[in-house]
């Protein structure tokens, strides 16, 4: 196995938004396909309710709440993220969860407005949503940022307390920083084809043994690209999440094969994506607008995406039948032909 780095995102009582972000998406704005719906479980108080855990070629990458960090022995090969990290969730008026389009649904509204404000982000995307972490020291930041456009709540034992507009500091001392332009980092498409999934947490232990023998012990290479072309035709990714009772799973096509067919769930279509990787080198987590360059050009496009970011690189998953524009558009970006 390639020598694992571990990233550490401590988070203290998470964040969320709600407004009518819906108003700033293009006409046409493409929405996810959900399927079978899977109900919350009872009794998940106490214990770690955010864990994580992405494995790439590189590493792999667990993002876990205190509590989790806490239960995590101590260990030479655990490389921690030095800043912690709070997490944001878009929900609409009525508090249910922004599904429509992904990152893209924000792109405008959230994520573009946040890099124009120097304030470095990680997203994580989820069969059932998608949250946008920030660091601790930028909270106020974003609060000042964001209060025009949404109304913040700040997540205090389960339940959703309002944040002042009035008070941009909050508590938190105001960061002074700013940035140069981000950089515009090459992307990669590799020729997996991935599925996003969800699972009944009743039915994990179904399938545990499993899971561990596919992140731990079924390791292949990646296979090499025909004719010397860029990146490899396939690499190693999967993705499992457990937030708030909530499942969430991305693999490769082929490794869903290993998985018994009747647990896992996705949406009503079935459909498949393609991934674009971002980065030729490690990304770090000081550079701002990494999340904006990629989003930003997918919504104007209509191009709905998933996108998890990981220690090191940064991955955004489109519909197979949109990978090709996703590349156009994004291509244009790298070359400065596009904005």
């Amino acid at each position: 196995m390639l020598n694992s780095k571990w990233c550490q995102m401590g988070t203290v009582p998470s964040w969320r938004l709600r407004g009518a972000s819906s108003r700033r998406l293009p006409s046409g704005q493409r929405g996810r396909s959900r399927g079978p719906e899977v109900q919350r479980p009872q009794g998940c108080s106490g214990g770690c309710k955010f864990f994580s855990l992405t494995e790439t070629p590189e590493d792999y990458t667990l993002m876990v709440d205190e509590e989790g960090f806490k239960e995590l022995p101590p260990s030479e090969f655990l490389q921690v993220a030095e800043a912690t990290w709070l997490v944001l969730n878009v929900s609409s008026h009525s508090g249910a969860a922004v599904q429509a389009a992904g990152v893209t649904k924000i792109a405008r509204s959230v994520i573009a407005p946040l890099a124009e404000h120097h304030v470095s982000v990680l997203m994580l995307s989820t069969y059932q949503t998608d949250f946008i972490l920030v660091r601790e020291q930028d909270l106020s930041v974003v609060i000042h940022t964001l209060s025009q456009e949404f109304d913040i709540y700040r997540e205090v034992g389960g339940e959703p307390v309002p944040v002042a507009r009035d008070d941009s500091s909050n508590g938190f001392p105001r960061s002074q920083h700013a940035g140069p332009s981000p950089t515009v980092h090459p992307i990669q498409s590799p020729q997996n084809r991935f599925c996003v999934l969800t699972l009944d947490p009743e039915t994990l232990p179904a399938i545990a043994t499993t899971l561990i023998d596919v992140l731990f012990y079924s390791y292949s290479a990646p296979k090499e690209a025909a004719s010397g072309g860029p990146g490899p035709s396939s690499i190693t990714f999967f993705a499992f999440s457990l937030i708030e009772g909530y499942i969430s799973i991305v693999m490769d096509a082929e490794t869903q094969k290993k998985f018994p067919s009747d647990l896992l769930l996705t949406s009503s279509s079935g459909e498949l994506w393609r991934m674009v990787r971002i980065g030729g080198q490690p990304l770090g987590f000081d550079e701002c607008g990494i999340v904006a360059q990629i989003a930003g050009p997918l919504a104007a496009a209509d191009i709905s995406a998933y996108y998890i970011s990981t220690f090191n690189f940064d991955h955004a998953l489109v519909p197979e039948d949109g990978i090709g524009s996703a590349i156009e558009v994004l291509q244009r970006r790298q070359d400065g032909q596009g904005s």
